[in-house]
């Protein structure tokens, strides 16, 4: 699928590529959610499915967190206060730790709510607000909400893909 440049292609792969990615992980059983054994988001770490879930909804809510404030019209830290881009790995971790305590079944219910939230905030949003002109940097507002949300989905439910295949012979 091609980097989406307008509002309804976006919409499109973000609903796309979320529904593979929750198919994937509706798929694996209750047992093997919280087992340490998917390559982790840092150098040498490994990290559980529940990990991978709290990962996109920490991604998810950091989206909905900068439209909040760019509708306010309130400086954004990117990628998150306290947080530097070359810091990922410490912000996954972060991520990690926020949603440690949720059950997997509640963890896909945020991811859920999460994406509806930002889907919802595309609808009021114009094509020309989205793709317009540049947002953060040379991106425009709907690169940056493609990139944090249909890209991370397609790349999860591509590694829950080859972590299913391994985990069953």
């Amino acid at each position: 699928m091609a980097v989406p440049a307008h509002k309804d292609e976006l919409r499109a792969a973000i609903d796309h590529s979320f529904d593979a990615l929750m198919s994937e992980l509706r798929a694996v059983p209750q047992s093997q959610v919280r087992r340490a054994s998917l390559d982790g988001h840092a150098k040498d770490s490994v990290m559980s499915l529940s990990n991978l879930v709290a990962y996109l909804i920490g991604w998810n809510t950091l989206v909905l967190k900068w439209l909040a404030y760019s509708d306010a019209g309130r400086a954004i830290d990117f990628p998150e206060t306290g947080y530097k881009w070359s810091q990922l790995d410490h912000l996954a971790q972060k991520f990690y730790a926020d949603y440690a305590d949720l059950d997997y079944q509640i963890l896909l219910s945020s991811l859920d709510t999460a994406k509806t939230q930002i889907v919802e905030q595309l609808t009021v949003r114009s094509n020309a607000q989205l793709y317009g002109g540049p947002w953060y940097g040379k991106h425009t507002l709907g690169r940056m909400i493609q990139l944090n949300t249909a890209a991370p989905y397609k790349n999860a439910a591509a590694r829950v893909r080859r972590w299913r295949k391994t985990q069953t012979g």
